[in-house]
């Protein structure tokens, strides 16, 4: 009789972690269909935004073409500049240092 009880309470336990499973895996289905929903609306929103963006900045160029070539000329000047320091403080060479504060003196 007491093997009867334990295989009724095991068949039950069973059930109940079954049960308790199932619902698990339908709550993780509906929140990553939720996100999945969610996600492509945002890459659809941000697509759009840089579509007009970039339509916008064709349309300034036309519109003034002498001050775009200005702003890129400038913005070129700029970043080879800042590699050309960068590659400056980067290097391991000191016999290339001039001037007053780089001579070393002689005893």
């Amino acid at each position: 009789m007491a093997d009867d009880t334990t295989t009724t309470i095991d068949t039950k336990a069973s059930a109940a972690e079954s049960s308790l499973v199932d619902s698990a895996i339908e709550t993780a289905e509906s929140a990553l269909d939720t996100a999945l929903a969610e996600s492509k609306s945002f890459l659809s929103k941000a697509q759009e935004t840089l579509t007009s963006a970039a339509g916008t900045a064709v349309n300034a160029v036309k519109e003034h073409p002498i001050a775009a070539a200005g702003i890129a000329a400038g913005a070129a000047a700029a970043v080879a500049g800042a590699a050309y320091g960068a590659s400056k403080l980067l290097s391991d060479d000191d016999t290339g240092t001039t001037g007053s504060k780089g001579a070393k003196k002689k005893s």
